[in-house]
């Protein structure tokens, strides 16, 4: 049945990464990506990391996703100019996912030929996975001292991203945009913005 739920997840996954690069829509890639999460989560979850798995539901795809979306439908993308200069870039393309692919090909083979003093059994698997807070203080251990400089660097790139995100919404003079001005506002008074009407009229 695990197997089953596995190969279930991972073709989903695939399925979902593929609508994602060829969706001509952006809002429906967006959503293609939210269902791309949550078949990682299953997989996570499979492989007794619960605490991954919830972390990607609720930071990427309850967070970090929604902001995309939302940035997305804010933002007026024209796919026609960023198609233009698809075929230009094609072949770093090609060489890009070959790249991926060798690099998933020698860690499958590495995996295999892998001795049996270097393997983790499922009994282990087991034991560590019955073992309360295991999977969080450990994460927890490695992020705060062995990778803390990476996980600060993180961090200031998913901010700088995020106010990348909100100035994108604010560029240029879109007629369609509505601006607040807060000396306008602040130094309004009763009669700008109150008109007694007789009832008799």
């Amino acid at each position: 049945m695990e197997k089953i739920i596995f190969y279930a997840f991972a073709a989903l996954l695939i399925l979902a990464s593929v609508m994602v690069i060829s969706s001509r829509n952006a809002v429906r890639a967006v959503l293609f990506l939210v269902m791309a999460f949550v078949c990682a989560s299953g997989l996570w979850i499979l492989l007794y990391a619960e605490f991954l798995g919830m972390i990607l539901v609720l930071v990427y795809v309850g967070a970090v996703m929604v902001l995309f979306l939302f940035v997305v439908m804010m933002l007026d993308i024209n796919m026609a100019a960023l198609r233009e200069g698809f075929t230009r870039y094609l072949p770093l393309a090609v060489l890009a996912a070959l790249l991926i692919f060798g690099q998933l090909a020698w860690v499958f083979i590495k995996g295999n030929t892998l001795d049996e003093t270097t393997m983790v059994s499922q009994e282990t698997l087991e034991d560590s996975a019955a073992t309360p807070e295991n999977n969080t203080k450990a994460l927890g251990r490695v992020l705060y001292t062995d990778y803390v400089v990476a996980f600060e660097v993180a961090a200031i790139l998913l901010l700088v991203a995020m106010i990348a995100a909100v100035s994108l919404t604010l560029r240029g003079a879109r007629p369609d945009r509505k601006t607040q001005s807060i000396n306008q506002q602040v130094s309004a008074t009763k009669a700008d913005r109150l008109r007694i009407v007789s009832g008799d009229k």
